[in-house]
């Protein structure tokens, strides 16, 4: 799991304070963090090769570009690592609607130890 490899993850979110919960949260568990404030900035680091990340998480309504389409740019694009939408939206509506755009899975706001647990056990399966 984490101990065993550094994991990269990209937080896509606009809302500063998700921002800092999702990072906290990230650095208990080791992973190397940066951050997008909106899905532009995400499709842009990915476009330049800026970094190379194993997860996405990313929020689903943000200004500029939403997460969902952030999502069909990044898998037009032939991103591959795991993006899981993270929405303060029922799970109900939001898991499909997310799954359809590209994301591997979807969570609710806030994220939890569990959450991350998951996610990254999922990375290591792939």
């Amino acid at each position: 799991m984490a101990g065993e490899k550094k994991i990269y993850a990209l937080i896509v979110e606009d809302d500063r304070v998700t921002q800092m919960r999702h990072q906290m949260l990230l650095n208990r568990f080791n992973c190397e963090i940066q951050v997008a404030g909106n899905g532009k900035e995400a499709v842009d680091l990915y476009r330049l090769g800026a970094s190379t990340f194993d997860v996405v998480l990313m929020d689903m309504e943000m200004p500029v570009m939403d997460g969902l389409e952030a999502t069909r740019e990044l898998r037009a694009m032939g991103f591959k690592g795991l993006i899981v939408g993270v929405t303060s939206r029922e799970l109900e509506f939001a898991k499909p609607v997310f799954k359809e755009a590209g994301a591997d899975d979807c969570y609710e706001k806030p994220l939890t130890a569990e959450h991350v647990t998951s996610i990254l056990e999922e990375i290591g399966s792939h």
